[in-house]
């Protein structure tokens, strides 16, 4: 038992990480958030690194800050029971580039487009840019 509390449990890393890719995604800071719940920015550090559990009414206040179903911060969790298991993979490579610096800064421009069709004209764009590059 002393061991399991030296390694954080793999779905606390998981929602811990989802609370930081929610986050970074809508360009808030550690200490905002720390400040919108009443608790310090080194409180989401261990949040987000998973050190320490997220309780469950925390998690809802989390939830309605960051503004999304407390269900996102579980999307794709280990040990899932297999529901949505096909996904899995292109979920990863998803949560992977918008937490990469490119992936936050092209999602930030995207959904400051308010325009529908000029965000359609740019979704062909990189698609036609990828197809290029498979291509080569």
């Amino acid at each position: 038992m002393v061991e399991n509390k030296k390694k954080p449990n793999p779905i606390d890393i998981h929602v811990g990480s989802r609370i930081r890719l929610r986050r970074t995604m809508l360009g808030m800071s550690q200490e905002k958030l720390g400040e919108s719940l009443g608790i310090t920015f080194q409180q989401i550090q261990k949040y987000e690194k998973g050190t320490n559990r997220v309780g469950a009414s925390r998690l809802q206040n989390i939830s309605s800050i960051l503004n999304v179903p407390v269900s996102f911060f579980f999307e794709d969790a280990p040990g899932d029971g297999g529901s949505g298991m096909a996904e899995s993979p292109s979920s990863n490579y998803v949560v992977d580039f918008l937490s990469s610096s490119e992936g936050l800064q092209l999602n930030r421009a995207f959904v400051k487009i308010s325009d529908p069709k000029v965000r359609r004209k740019l979704v062909d764009l990189v698609k036609a840019l990828a197809a290029e590059a498979e291509s080569e």
